[in-house]
């Protein structure tokens, strides 16, 4: 039976009480305060002053425990909006948002199916929105908005953890590569992409998010309108 089904053991408040709800929120504090490396059963019975053995009443083992963690973070996932291009939008902008709020969550995303309670009203809040959509065209269509989200919110964690690593921001890095592109680029090899580099606007990370996403949005809205 999966862990959504399990009933929990009944309350022991001695000597602490307890709760899988209780479990999930210490490894989500833990998790939001030093990464996933800092979860583990050990860890959160600590955090909770329980023995590491309470707590598989409620959880078979960390898996579990990571499942339960996402899907605690799926309520901040709750796409709203007039029309499908606005949930839609709002969908990929939530789970932006909720990435960033919760860097750990852009390590679980896009793993597994995601089948917990708050997930599966997240989706059912999207599915209802996409009026016009082909029956067999809306799981892609969902899915392609979550890939364009969770690629993005990677690539964002993934810069600001490098940044934490070296203490370069994108404008150190710059400094200390520009040298090198002007001298690549001088060889004339890569013409097209100089030109990119030099003369292109540089958007922040908001700005490249949303425009990308509304790129992803208009294709979308074409593939229906035919």
């Amino acid at each position: 039976m999966l862990v959504w089904e399990r009933p929990e053991p009944p309350d022991r408040p001695v000597p602490a009480p307890l709760s899988r709800d209780r479990i999930v929120r210490a490894a989500i504090r833990l998790a939001d305060a030093d990464g996933l490396d800092a979860v583990s059963l050990r860890k959160v019975a600590t955090a909770l002053d329980v023995r590491p053995m309470r707590l598989y009443g409620y959880i078979a083992g960390k898996e579990e425990l990571l499942d339960l963690m996402v899907d605690v973070v799926h309520a901040e996932i709750r796409p709203a909006g007039d029309g499908r291009r606005e949930v839609l939008r709002s969908l990929a902008e939530s789970t932006r948002r909720a990435a960033h709020a919760h860097e750990w969550l852009a390590d679980l995303l896009g793993g597994r199916p995601q089948l917990g309670p708050q997930a599966l009203a997240t989706g059912e809040s999207v599915v209802a929105a996409l009026d016009g959509v082909d029956l067999d065209d809306i799981m892609p269509v969902v899915a392609a908005v979550n890939a364009y989200a969770i690629g993005a919110v990677r690539r964002e964690i993934a810069e600001r953890r490098a940044e934490r690593a070296t203490g370069m921001d994108e404008r150190r890095w710059q400094v200390a590569l520009g040298p090198y592109l002007e001298r690549t680029f001088a060889t004339g090899r890569f013409p097209v992409l100089a030109t990119v580099v030099r003369d292109a606007a540089h958007l922040d990370a908001d700005r490249t998010f949303r425009l990308g996403l509304d790129c992803l949005l208009d294709g979308i809205e074409a593939r229906i309108a035919r």
